[in-house]
């Protein structure tokens, strides 16, 4: 045999086992062992090095895209300067992942355009790349996935798939008032995760408004307790940013007029009505303060 009829058998065994690196590198690192004088073992190690290396890519990456979070919204374009400085000391622990260990939980509050869904959003991209598994979706959409399953009779079967995720980040909980088949099938979901897997949650409202959700207080009760008893709570105040931006953006271009047939006044900014402030949240004697995310 050839030494051509070699690299080619060689190829094909490489690809037939499955190593794409070796069988991308298998020549080129040939040639540096050569020129190095490196043994067989010290040439072999090289390739399995950057077999686990480019493996390792490939599994974030597929991570990436089966997460579903916003490309955009990441750690580098978040500006840290807008955060409250307790949520700005937390939130690197946070993204090095070890709460999921714990099943601890996130819950984001704050009014609208405060940063709540980029910042969970961050946090999810930073979890990737530590290789775990993250699923960002609003909550209209989890629930209605859970609908799906539940009148096709696989729930449960998709709470399986669900529980494949590290971390579910649901966004705007709460935004759509939900009905009570849809508070039933987000109750099980939180239940089956509980001191398990994590969730990360942004909302609106405060927990004394969350009856909206559940509809009764002892559903409403029980489920705060769920998410509350391991947990990190984030209270983002301040000036919205959307509000700060649309307001640079008039500056830069000028300013214009909007009319609104509908109530005959300007639009609001964040596309959203007055809300309460994010006052009143219970204490729980379990729940983690920013300051100790792994305590």
């Amino acid at each position: 045999m050839t030494p051509t009829d070699h690299r080619a058998s060689l190829s094909l065994l490489l690809r037939t086992l499955k190593l794409p690196s070796f069988r991308a590198h298998f020549e080129e690192v040939a040639a540096a062992a050569e020129r190095e004088g490196w043994s067989f073992t010290q040439y072999l190690h090289h390739l399995a090095e950057l077999e686990m290396q480019e493996r390792e890519l490939r599994r974030i990456e597929r991570y990436l895209q089966q997460s579903q979070l916003p490309q955009t919204k990441t750690l580098a374009t978040l500006n840290l300067k807008k955060l409250p400085a307790k949520v700005r000391r937390v939130l690197p622990r946070l993204c090095e992942g070890d709460f999921l260990d714990e099943a601890t939980n996130v819950l984001a509050f704050g009014l609208p355009g405060r940063g709540k869904t980029h910042m969970l959003a961050a946090i999810g991209h930073e979890l990737v790349r530590r290789g775990r598994r993250v699923l960002f979706t609003s909550a209209y959409a989890l629930v209605q996935r859970l609908l799906v399953a539940k009148r096709d009779y696989g729930l449960e079967r998709e709470l399986r798939r669900l529980d494949g995720f590290a971390a579910v980040i649901i966004d705007d909980l709460g935004y759509v008032q939900q009905e009570r088949g849809e508070m039933e099938v987000l109750f099980t979901f939180l239940g089956e995760r509980y001191e398990r897997r994590s969730v990360l949650i942004s909302s609106n409202l405060v927990f004394s408004q969350w009856d909206r959700i559940f509809k009764d207080t002892m559903t409403t009760a029980a489920a705060i307790d769920r998410l509350v008893h391991h947990s990190v709570i984030l209270e983002l105040d301040g000036p919205s940013v959307r509000a700060e931006e649309a307001g640079r953006r008039t500056t830069t271009t000028g300013p214009t007029t909007t009319t609104d047939d509908n109530n005959g006044g300007g639009a609001d900014v964040d596309g959203d009505g007055p809300m309460d402030g994010v006052d009143g949240m219970p204490a729980h004697p379990a729940h983690r303060p920013l300051d100790s995310p792994s305590a």
